[in-house]
């Protein structure tokens, strides 16, 4: 093992209980001019976040890339304890290595960063991974570590916790040595952070975002015409002119801002009325929409039948297991060895073990081969190398699936 790579030296932090982190250490006082600002105002992340809780099928395909990049769970050679027991626990907090991989996966499908912490103590007796909130994250200016906070919108120095970056550690007076990941999606002219990987979708997602509340404000008025409400009424001041506007508006208007009302003080007789304001728009809204929404599928590089986009044309299991290869093989499989890659180091630094057997388990979302069909009979079938007498792939594929065993029958 390579010691030197190690910083033990630095004592920077006091310990804090968290029911979250309960390592996590406290920097004793940063000043707010030791981070670089992510984005204009620092508040970026906070922007994505608020435009993924809006946006649907944005929202689906982050949810859909972070759950398929994490798999159904991670296996490893037999004869490695260590790595065993950190996949099933990987903090004391009680989550697994999966559940952390997730939460990685979706921050960094989201911001294009993520950040993990490392935590383990000078005999290296265990070793904890926790996922840190990206949006509540920063880099020092020193470029040698991260700086976290609760409200980046009104910070201070005092408030701000420092984590050095991996594979420089620090200790804490609770005795424990910390260090934290950063990953992040490369981007020309960004140094210092990521850029998402659907950066230049962020207009069509406001679009598929305002379409829908075009739809939801429709259906607040009834689905009632817009128009011009004209009022015959005397008033002496504008006062009064306002609460009758106010008045005919409770009353007659559904949800406000649909119909505009004017009041015209008319001698001869009542001349109120309603004058319709028509529109024959409407397709080139859902034109719209159905356009937007099929370019934030293509800003993220993913696939229409992996978001539930063409379910309404029927199930076609055929299409979505070849969009699942295709993006198994230009996606998925590359952010995962991102995400395992610091892991697996972080592991062979604190005990020593060879980890390049920790992969995570794929699995498509629809099975296209029965489950008594045999190995080598599905290599067959897809035009790929077999052998029948192989004991490997003499295995039903039942037996080759994490929860095909308890399907048979």
């Amino acid at each position: 093992m390579d010691n030197k790579k190690v910083n033990y030296s630095a004592k920077l932090f006091t310990p804090r209980s968290s029911a979250q982190n309960p390592f996590m250490p406290v920097v004793r006082s940063v000043s707010d001019n030791r981070f670089w600002r992510w984005g204009d105002d620092n508040l970026f992340p906070v922007a994505l976040s608020l435009l993924a809780r809006q946006s649907t099928t944005h929202r689906r395909i982050i949810n859909d890339k972070a759950d398929y990049i994490s798999g159904k769970g991670l296996t490893c050679d037999e004869g490695l304890p260590h790595i065993t027991s950190l996949i099933k626990c990987a903090n004391p907090t009680g989550d697994t290595l999966r559940s952390v991989l997730n939460r990685l996966a979706m921050d960094k499908a989201l911001f294009g960063n993520a950040f993990a912490e490392v935590v383990t103590d000078a005999e290296r007796t265990f070793l904890a991974l926790f996922h840190q909130d990206a949006s509540l994250c920063r880099l020092s200016r020193d470029g040698e570590g991260v700086l976290l906070h609760h409200d980046w919108s009104r910070s201070s120095s005092g408030e701000m916790k420092y984590l050095p970056l991996f594979p420089a550690f620090a200790e804490g007076e609770d005795g424990k040595l910390h260090s934290i990941i950063h990953y992040k999606d490369y981007e020309p002219m960004f140094s210092h952070y990521g850029v998402p990987p659907y950066i230049a979708g962020l207009g069509v997602s406001t679009i598929a975002y305002k379409t829908d509340r075009w739809n939801i404000s429709r259906l607040d008025n009834s689905f009632q015409l817009s128009g011009v409400m004209m009022l015959d009424g005397g008033v002496d001041n504008d006062q009064q002119a306002e609460e009758l506007m106010r008045s005919a508006q409770r009353k007659f208007a559904g949800q406000p801002g649909q119909v505009m009302f004017m009041i015209k003080d008319c001698s001869d007789g009542d001349s109120s009325r309603f004058i319709p304001i028509t529109s024959t728009n409407e397709g080139d809204w859902r034109d719209l929409h159905d356009q937007a929404t099929g370019d934030i599928v293509v800003a993220h590089s993913w696939f229409r039948s992996l978001s539930g986009l063409d379910y309404g044309n029927g199930f076609n299991a055929d299409r979505i297991i070849h969009e699942y290869e295709v993006a198994l093989n230009t996606v998925i499989l590359g952010e995962q060895a991102e995400l395992l890659e610091p892991i697996k180091e972080a592991i062979e630094l604190v005990w020593g073990e060879d980890a390049s057997s920790l992969t995570i388990i794929n699995q498509p979302p629809s099975r296209s081969k029965p489950l008594y069909m045999k190995v080598w009979e599905a290599r067959r079938a897809d035009g790929l190398d077999y052998d029948p007498d192989d004991p490997e792939q003499q295995l039903y594929v039942a037996q080759v699936t994490k929860y095909g065993l308890q399907n048979v029958g």
